[in-house]
């Protein structure tokens, strides 16, 4: 198990590096993190290889925690919610959606541990603050059984009690980590991704789990690189694994030797193919522009297009939920007793942090590509990485071209 909130020795994205062409100017830390006062933790388990024994392993997976205002701080936030598409699960959002405000932190993790997370986030709160009375924590989950025994139930209350300890601001740990650490995200290996972008005074900053999307469907500044890489693909990396627990129309990952180039690759399993769409993104915003909750709500449906321009489909066994706050007007979120005024931004006045809204989102869900490393998981099923070599080759290619046709 690794607990952390930053990014130390981990590998860290750089799209613009690889010849991509992303718009708007970001934060120093290029995350939500620079969003003043928010801060990210995260526990990754990685335990066991070989054939799937639920209960045992191999565990892939994970908890990540977003606190708005920091673990010192127990303030509220004004904040919104919005679902794209509800095959999934975010707790908590019922109360947001009425009241406007969020009232704790926003926590993310695999499908079958959004209940153990939820009620771990109470004991927390509540061990730490003794006039606390009740909560209605926000728990946001997708799917991460092709690489992890899921129905292991292996996050406990103590892994999440650990990233929201291990909270911190500065740069994010991105990619196979927390609850992004069995993800896929259009057929190369996902997981959590961040990014920010500043609009005059204020910051924009996007965290998303990725796990979502079609490789044909993917699209990078708007080039159709999915199509372009159906190489590699994923794989079975164990021979010794049985048929009975494979998935059918998944290539071994290595040709054995001895066998001729044009060898049949595909390992024979018997199950049935991971079905086409499955998958699910959670986007979560932050800003410190003085917003009200309604307006929150319009940037929250904005990540929508930025999810579009990488690709995503909201296809039908997608779960996409994305939720939004800022940290503006302290006290009008906070206070229970008196009236409070508060600031907001004219609505006239939003469309910079709108286009924001969108290419970060565009840009940390890259990130989370960027980030992963290729992963072996349960019956040696392996997700690969996407393949930085041949994106900078395919966008040097593109580039190119595009110069000289703005030359003409």
């Amino acid at each position: 198990m690794l607990s952390s909130g930053a990014a130390e020795g981990q590998k860290v994205p750089d799209a613009r590096a690889l010849g991509v062409h992303l718009t708007g100017e970001p934060g120093p830390n290029n995350a939500i993190t620079d969003v003043a006062g928010v801060e990210v933790g995260h526990t990754t388990i990685i335990q066991g290889e070989g054939q799937l024994v639920v209960g045992e392993g191999p565990v892939r997976t994970g908890v990540t925690a977003i606190l708005p205002r920091g673990r010192e701080s127990g303030d509220s936030v004004f904040a919104a919610w919005f679902s794209l598409n509800g095959n999934g699960e975010m707790t908590g959002t019922t109360w947001i959606e009425h009241s406007g405000i969020l009232e704790g932190p926003i926590m993310i993790t695999n499908t079958h541990s959004v209940g153990v997370v939820r009620d771990a986030v109470i004991a927390w709160q509540r061990d730490r603050d003794p006039t606390f009375l009740w909560a209605l924590p926000v728990v946001a989950e997708t799917y991460d059984g092709s690489l992890n025994d899921i129905n292991g139930f292996h996050v406990t209350a103590e892994h999440t009690f650990d990233a929201l300890d291990g909270a911190r601001g500065g740069a994010v740990s991105q990619g196979a980590v927390g609850g992004g650490t069995g993800m896929r995200c259009h057929g190369f290996k996902g997981g959590i991704g961040s990014s920010s972008r500043l609009v005059g005074p204020y910051t924009v900053g996007i965290l998303v789990q990725c796990n979502q999307g079609l490789r044909e469907d993917l699209r990078i500044s708007g080039v159709p690189v999915g199509e372009m890489l159906p190489e590699p693909s994923s794989c079975y990396a164990d021979r010794s694994i049985p048929a009975a627990v494979r998935r059918s129309g998944v290539p071994w990952c290595m040709r054995p030797s001895g066998e001729p180039p044009d060898a049949l690759l595909d390992s024979g399993g018997l199950l049935e193919p991971i079905p086409e769409g499955a998958g699910s993104i959670i986007i979560v915003l932050a800003t410190d522009a003085p917003l009200l909750p309604t307006q929150i709500k319009r940037l929250v449906t904005r990540t929508t297009m930025g999810l579009a321009r990488v690709g995503g489909m909201g296809y039908n066994g997608s779960g996409d939920i994305f939720i939004g706050f800022s940290t503006a007007n302290r006290a009008a979120a906070a206070d229970r007793a008196e009236v409070t005024g508060l600031e907001m931004i004219p609505n006239d006045q939003l469309n910079g942090l709108i286009a924001s809204s969108v290419h970060a989102t565009e840009e940390a869900i890259l990130n989370a590509m960027l980030a992963a490393e290729t992963l072996t998981g349960i019956n040696g099923y392996t997700v690969p990485a996407l393949p930085e070599d041949r994106l900078t080759e395919i966008m040097s290619r593109v580039n190119s071209a595009l110069g000289d046709l703005r030359r003409k």
